[in-house]
Parts: C-alpha cells; sequence; structure tokens
C-alpha cells in the first residue's frame, strides 16, 4: 500500500463484450440473447482478484444481465461490494427522449433491488452519455430515488464527454442534491487527460497511470474514481469482423495485460466503494 490514507474507487461497469456501444452498429440487440455469455466467468475472476487484496468496489451492472444471472449478482453483493444502476440494456441516455429513460432506470433499480435485496443508490450512464445537452436526465435520477451518479465525464471524445464539467464531485442542478461523480482525469496542458480506467488505462503504459494517481492523491488530495469492464479482462472473448481499425484497437488493445494491471492497482493504492468515500 502506498503512504497515503485517500480511499479511491474502484468500479465496474457489468456488461459483456457484445454490448459495448461500439459494436451497436455490428451486433444486434435482438442478437443477445442467443450470444455466448462471458460476463458471469469474467465477474468471478474479477470477484477472486478483488479479494485478494480485500478490495472492495461498486459494480454498476445493467439489468439485462441481472435478469439473467442473478446468482451472479448475489455473489457481489456477498463479496460486501455496492450494487448500482448501469441502466437495462446499455442505451445512450442520448439516444432516449425523458420517457424512456425513465421507464430504463426504474426498471433497473427496481430489479437490482430485488435480487440484491439493497437499496441502490448509484448509476452510470452507458459510455458517459449525460453531458450539456441532456441534463434533464439527472433531475429523473433524483426522482427515481438515485442518490448520486457517475455519468459525467469532463474529458472531450469523439462520442461523449463535457470537457468543462467540474473534475471532482459536484451537485450539477441547482434544484437538486444528486451528487454527480465524474471519472478520474489529469489537468495537463490545459486539458483533462483520461487518467480514471478504460481503454485509457490500457493505453498508457502502468507506470503513467500510477503516477497520475499519485500525483491526485498527494497533490491534490482527492478520491480517483476508477472503472474498467469484465470483458477487459477476456482477452480470448470471441473476435468481432468488420470493425474499423479505430474500434479494433479500442476494444482489444492490451486486453492480455489488463488482469495484472488491475492487481498492481489494488496493491499500490486503497480503494473502497463509492457510496462509502462519497455518501458516508
Amino acid at each position: 500500500m502506498t503512504a497515503t490514507r485517500i480511499r479511491n474507487a474502484m468500479t465496474v461497469d457489468v456488461e459483456d463484450y457484445f454490448q459495448v456501444s461500439a459494436f451497436a452498429n455490428h451486433i444486434s440487440r435482438d442478437s443477445w440473447a442467443s450470444l455466448s455469455c462471458r460476463v458471469e466467468m469474467n465477474i468471478d475472476r474479477i470477484l477472486a482478484l478483488l479479494d485478494e487484496d480485500r478490495t472492495k468496489a461498486t459494480f454498476f451492472t445493467l439489468g439485462w444481465i441481472a435478469d439473467r444471472y442473478p446468482a451472479m449478482v448475489k455473489r457481489i453483493i456477498a463479496g460486501g461490494h455496492e450494487l448500482a444502476s448501469h441502466g437495462w440494456s446499455h442505451y445512450r441516455v442520448s439516444d432516449q427522449e425523458p420517457h424512456e429513460f425513465r421507464n430504463d432506470i426504474i426498471q433497473s433499480k427496481a430489479i437490482l433491488e430485488d435480487i440484491g435485496g439493497q437499496a441502490v443508490l448509484g448509476y452510470r450512464a452507458p459510455s458517459f452519455s449525460i453531458g450539456s445537452h441532456n441534463q434533464w436526465a439527472l433531475d429523473l435520477l433524483e426522482e427515481a430515488g438515485y442518490r448520486y451518479s457517475s455519468s459525467i465525464y469532463p474529458i472531450k471524445h469523439d462520442h461523449y464527454g463535457m470537457p468543462d464539467a467540474p473534475r471532482f464531485a459536484y451537485y450539477p442542478r441547482s434544484n437538486n442534491r444528486l451528487l454527480e461523480l465524474p471519472i478520474t482525469t489529469m489537468r495537463l496542458f490545459k486539458r483533462n487527460i483520461p487518467a480514471g480506467g478504460g481503454g485509457y488505462f490500457r493505453l498508457w503504459p502502468y507506470p503513467v497511470s500510477k503516477w497520475f494517481l499519485q500525483r491526485l492523491n498527494h497533490i491534490e488530495h482527492q478520491s480517483a474514481i476508477f472503472y474498467f469492464h469484465p470483458w477487459e479482462i477476456d482477452h480470448q472473448q470471441p473476435r468481432q469482423e468488420g470493425l474499423s481499425m479505430k474500434t479494433r484497437f479500442r476494444h482489444y488493445y492490451n486486453l492480455h495485460r489488463m488482469e495484472d494491471r488491475v492487481k498492481a492497482l489494488t496493491r499500490d493504492f486503497e480503494w473502497d466503494r463509492m457510496d462509502r468515500i462519497f455518501l458516508s
């Protein structure tokens, strides 16, 4: 462990390889039920990995996954982890009308609470798809009983992002008390650099990511929020055909190194659940 006493938030976006937004034009949603699911196997690997260093995490879980793998959800709870919502079937908020989004977040919250037997307080939008043009979603999250969101990513990206948003925990709507918890970034060269997981964690050499998080803890005195997906530790997942070079690179690069890098994170930093760090 590092000398810092700051706890960082470890989070997992529970979805399978065929559900990523980048594959939406290549894999029909109607085919999901017929595809070979690997999420349960990968979640069990993640639970074992976290247990090695007694690390607790928050699992943002799709309702579609929970409905099919309730025993897996119960194992997440039994491990002392927080269960949170990732929506029902990975529809981006930016592709939904308000009434569709309301139904999505209520339905996913209900099934997770029914299986897990505990209140679901957190939500993360698929592909960080809440931004400057759909802030109404935050009001609906509060109305549905959520206490926090981790859905606004303060970076510039070709598919998502709100680069002018605050980098650390804040209340984005003056008329409500829903807390927004952005994925960690590092401020360099007058811009926010992704430093909290996903494909960027596979892209940077591990010492770079470690330096980012150390600087955040020691210099900025802030808790990091890190995320990854079960499919990112699964380099044997089925390979998709017809992808662009950019999509292929983003999805498959360094999958074989990901598990060891996450293990290194659990050794080098202190971690806990989102609710314990930000709501206690």
